[in-house]
Parts: structure tokens; sequence; C-alpha cells
């Protein structure tokens, strides 16, 4: 008896060991017979469902932070909980970050594959910031994209280099709630009408 194909299970296992190997090795350092692998797909599945290797960690990247974007939207009235949730995601999430990193090793300045899906992803992002600066729950010191751009350093820069948190910051648990609430506090501070 044959065994039944499931192509929506195959492509789920084919995009968890693609954030793996990508957050691993970057898009260079990739490979795809090792995804292949990883997933138990046959290494012409994956060109078949997203295509070539730099397709695929586009579309990597792109799903990974429209799932950021779901559970962690920017709430301009609770700027404090929502770098909460954002480091928690992280914590939990570490390989999206580790794929913004890699692309931006890969890509530096240059324009990215999907940009312009990539600047839509951020417009709302933006327009949250915005509306909370013209309702003044927040300064409108500093432009929406750069308070937005600033806030999401200081949550996620400890995740993205957790050797220099855990050699200025201290490793141990009190260490690593300090640095939350001094991150928490200086977001307060760029914020405060």
């Amino acid at each position: 008896m044959a065994a039944s194909r499931d192509p929506e299970a195959t492509k789920a296992r084919i995009f968890e060991a693609a954030v793996t190997e990508f957050a691993r090795y970057g898009i260079a350092g990739a490979r795809i017979d090792r995804i292949a692998s990883a997933a138990k797909a046959n290494k012409q599945l994956i060109y078949a469902y997203f295509g070539n290797k730099a397709e695929l960690f586009s579309q990597v990247l792109g799903r990974s932070m429209v799932d950021l974007a779901a559970a962690v939207p920017v709430d301009p009235d609770d700027i404090e909980g929502w770098l909460d949730r954002l480091m928690d995601y992280h914590a939990v999430h570490p390989g999206l970050l580790r794929l913004l990193y890699w692309e931006g090793i890969e890509y530096g300045s240059a324009e990215l594959p999907d940009e312009g899906e990539r600047q839509a992803h951020y417009t709302g992002k933006v327009a949250a910031v915005q509306d909370g600066q013209d309702r003044g729950v927040i300064s409108d010191a500093i432009p929406a994209r750069d308070l937005l751009f600033l806030l999401i350093a200081l949550a996620n820069w400890a995740t993205v280099v957790p050797q220099m948190s855990r050699i200025l910051a201290g490793a141990d648990p009190t260490a690593r709630d300090r640095l939350r609430a001094s991150i928490k506090e200086a977001a307060r501070r760029i914020v405060a009408p």
C-alpha cells in the first residue's frame, strides 16, 4: 500500500527546516540538501514549492515576519507592554532575528528582492506609532518611522548579539531582568510626551 501524500504537511516541514538552516548558516551557507534531509522531503519538491534558495529565504523570512506582526502588534498606548511581548516573542523565536541579521550581511544596503512587500509590512506599524503621536500618547520629537526603528533596536539587540548581552549586562536571571527593565526605561523616556 502506497503512503499517502500530504503536500501541506510537506511544505510545513520544509518551512521549519528552512528556518533552522537559514538562521544557522545564512543565505550563502544554507544548503538545500540539508533542508530536504531535515524535512524528510525530496529536494525537487523544495524547488517546486518555493523556487530557488534565495526565493525560499525570502518566503521564510516574509512569513516569519507576518507571524510576528500577528502575534505582537505595535501598541502605542502600551509601549512597555509591547516591548515585553516583543522581547518574549524573540526569546522563543530567535530564528527570526538571525534571519534578519543574515539578510543584512548578504544584502547590506542593496535593495532586497521583496523590498516592496517589506515596506508594506512596516507601513501599518509606522502608522500605529504615528497614530500614538497624533493622539499625544507618545512624543512626536522623533519621526514615527525613526522612533519605531529605535524601539525595535532597543528590544532586539540583546537577542541579536547574546554574547554582548552576557558580557556587558551579565548572564544570570537578575541581570536579564535588570536589562529588560533598563530597556523599558529607555523606551519610556524616548516616547514620553
